[in-house]
């Protein structure tokens, strides 16, 4: 099948065809998303100005170049980084630039067979449900209308470097990179940092090292070692095939510079550096930490310290998901934050910071989260933001290492105060049409089952989001909750053929 054009944009293995990622795939996308950007400014004399990033993928930057060609082509004002980028970075650039639109070329977490092509609105967040199905129209219109005339042709077919002395395309310069770390600066908890913090960091191959290494070199972390064998940019992810931070295989190499050098925590960046995973001494080794719990306990540091500070807003919100941890309402609710949960998916955190701005109130967002190491600390972008997570991870971890505490250690003493969750996540590799025929059995013995079961426990009651609930848009989704506080919620994934299952156990504290 061609590939289908939605909310993440464009993401498949690279390869021949129509159904896989290739320069022709990227061509045609491009000129959709030129026509629905010149059609938004319809009646105007404007041309549309579309940003433009790439991470270490393979093509990564021959995608990005073609992309910006295309767009010059086509009658837009295309903006790209000259070298790699992380897609916080693109985010950024798109509000500061005051963008139409922004593209950026990554397949994220994926394995090093994929790439991507998503795209982003004028408030940098990830596009809409309606703005996706409008550009997808535009691609197959655009697909249909090839040039006619001779100079359509010689125009069409004008290089990316005679494009650009034609001042049709720019390089977004290096200010809008300072522009975007000192902005995440500004959410900064600490003035220094008062311990001997020892960090270890990894790119995993990816985008993430020059942003990480000067955002922590300007707040004091001193003792940084960045793993040598992850820390040059490559495509083929040579140490880990699976660049994802969430997975002990990424870890591993960053695990064993930590014991070399008695380190107190192991930060590791995925290949666009928008997901950052955490490692952490504990007793006489280190472990890694959950997305849920690096989540909950940068929750309660920002709040914690803010609180102290004096900072908190008036009406102040934290925004997760429906498949994050339950603990977060009850620290929240500690401090009288409100929380909005989302679907699964950093774009519906973003789409809700764009409804508080709208409303005047974006400083009312204190911290997003998702359980798959996605965090965002302020809202200077739309997206989850590593970069700006490495600074607040290292600032908690050294405001509670100066308490003589591990960030473990902080963690048990939560639990002892909110209740203690455990969370798994199991993750299925089936085919699109064999997740829809298992959730489809899965609602069918729901609704005829008075007794169904899931994993030997009672099903006590359930949710289910196929047709929207909660005020949040209809989605592929069943949320069950067991007897003795438990609870899972199952969906299929939007970027890959997988069913994904999440549990959670839950004792509150009485």
């Amino acid at each position: 099948m061609d590939l289908t054009f939605g909310t993440g944009g464009l993401r498949a293995v690279m390869g021949n065809g129509s159904h896989q990622m290739n320069l022709g795939v990227i061509r045609e996308a491009t000129r959709g998303v030129a026509l629905y950007a010149r059609e938004k400014l319809k009646g105007t004399e404007e041309r549309p100005r579309i940003a433009i990033a790439y991470d270490s993928r393979h093509q990564g930057e021959a995608f990005a170049r073609e992309t910006a060609r295309v767009l010059a082509v086509e009658g837009c004002e295309a903006w790209i980084y000259p070298k790699l980028a992380p897609t916080p970075a693109l985010s950024f650039a798109v509000r500061y630039l005051q963008c139409d639109l922004g593209i950026c070329i990554t397949a994220s977490h994926n394995s090093r067979e994929y790439n991507g092509y998503k795209v982003y609105g004028r408030d940098g967040g990830q596009i809409t449900e309606q703005a996706a199905e409008n550009i997808s129209v535009c691609i197959q219109r655009a697909s249909q209308d090839q040039p006619g005339e001779k100079e359509d042709w010689q125009t069409w077919e004008m290089d990316f470097d005679s494009l650009q002395r034609l001042g049709k395309i720019f390089w977004i310069e290096e200010p809008v990179l300072k522009a975007f770390l000192k902005a995440a600066l500004q959410y900064r908890t600490r003035r220094a940092l008062t311990s001997d913090l020892k960090v270890v960091y990894t790119p995993l191959h990816g985008a993430g090292l020059s942003c990480v290494i000067s955002i922590l070199r300007f707040i004091g972390v001193r003792e940084l070692t960045v793993v040598p064998e992850q820390a040059r940019p490559d495509g083929a992810f040579p140490t880990c095939p699976y660049p994802n931070p969430e997975e002990p295989g990424a870890m591993r190499l960053g695990m064993q510079w930590c014991e070399r050098k008695g380190a107190d925590i192991l930060l590791a960046t995925d290949p666009d550096s928008d997901r950052v995973g955490v490692a952490a001494r504990k007793d006489e080794g280190y472990c890694m930490l959950s997305g849920n719990q690096v989540g909950i306990l940068l929750l309660d540091y920002l709040l914690s310290t803010r609180k102290q500070a004096g900072t908190l807003p008036e009406r102040p919100v934290v925004i997760t998901t429906i498949v994050s941890t339950a603990l977060a309402e009850s620290i929240a609710r500690a401090y009288g934050v409100r929380v909005i949960r989302t679907l699964t998916g950093f774009k519906y955190i973003g789409e809700q910071i764009r409804r508080l701005e709208e409303q005047g109130e974006a400083e009312q967002f204190l911290f997003g989260f998702e359980e798959s190491c996605g965090y965002l600390i302020g809202p200077y972008v739309r997206d989850k933001d590593a970069v700006g997570a490495c600074m607040a991870i290292c600032e908690m971890a050294d405001a509670w290492k100066a308490q003589g505490k591990t960030l473990w250690q902080r963690l048990e003493e939560l639990y002892a105060q909110y209740g203690h969750f455990t969370g798994s996540q199991r993750v299925f590799q089936i085919s699109p049409q064999e997740c829809k025929r298992k959730m489809m059995r899965i609602r069918r013995g729901l609704k005829e089952n008075p007794v169904m079961e899931f994993k030997g426990r009672r099903v006590v009651r359930y949710k289910d989001y196929l047709s929207g609930t909660d005020g949040l848009p209809p989605s592929d989704v069943l949320e069950l909750w067991l007897e003795n506080e438990g609870k899972v919620v199952i969906r299929p994934s939007g970027t890959e053929p997988k069913l994904k299952v999440y549990m959670e156990n839950i004792l509150y504290k009485s």
